[in-house]
C-alpha cells in the first residue's frame, strides 16, 4: 500500500510560478513511475507530466511542455512539478499518481496508475 501527499497548490496570478510537491510512503518510491494530471471543473482528468522511475524519462502535455518541469528526488521519497509561466487555463486540481509496476502502462492513461494523491487546487487569476 502507498500513500501520496500532495502540497504546494495555492493562488498565482498569470505569468506567475508555483511548485508542488507529492511525497511517497508506504513502500520503496524508486520503483514506481510518477505521473502528474489535473482536473478543471466540468472537464475530464488529463495527462500533465509523467517521469520514469529513476528519473531518466519525462513526458509532458503539449499543453504544459516548456513551461513545466516535473522531477523526483528518490532519497526524499518525493516527486515535483515546477510550474512556471501559469495560464489561467491552468486552473484546475493537480493529482499526483503512482505506477507501482512491474510492468509499465501507458503513461498518459488514468487507468496506468495504482495510487493516487488527494490532489492540490491550482488558481490561476488573470
Amino acid at each position: 500500500q502507498v500513500q501520496l501527499v500532495e502540497s504546494g497548490g495555492g493562488l498565482v496570478q498569470a505569468g506567475g510560478s508555483l511548485s508542488l510537491s507529492c511525497a511517497a510512503s508506504g513502500r520503496t518510491f524508486s520503483n514506481f513511475a510518477m505521473a502528474w494530471f489535473r482536473q478543471a471543473p466540468g472537464k475530464e482528468r488529463e495527462f500533465v507530466a509523467s517521469i520514469s522511475r529513476s528519473g531518466g524519462t519525462t513526458n509532458y502535455a503539449d499543453s504544459v511542455k516548456g513551461r513545466f518541469t516535473i522531477s523526483r528526488d528518490n532519497a526524499k521519497n518525493t516527486v515535483y512539478l515546477q510550474m512556471n509561466a501559469l495560464k489561467p487555463e491552468d486552473t484546475a486540481v493537480y493529482y499526483c499518481a503512482a505506477d507501482a509496476g512491474p510492468n509499465s502502462g501507458t503513461f498518459y492513461y488514468t487507468l496506468s496508475y495504482d495510487y493516487w494523491g488527494q490532489g492540490t487546487q491550482v488558481t490561476v487569476s488573470s
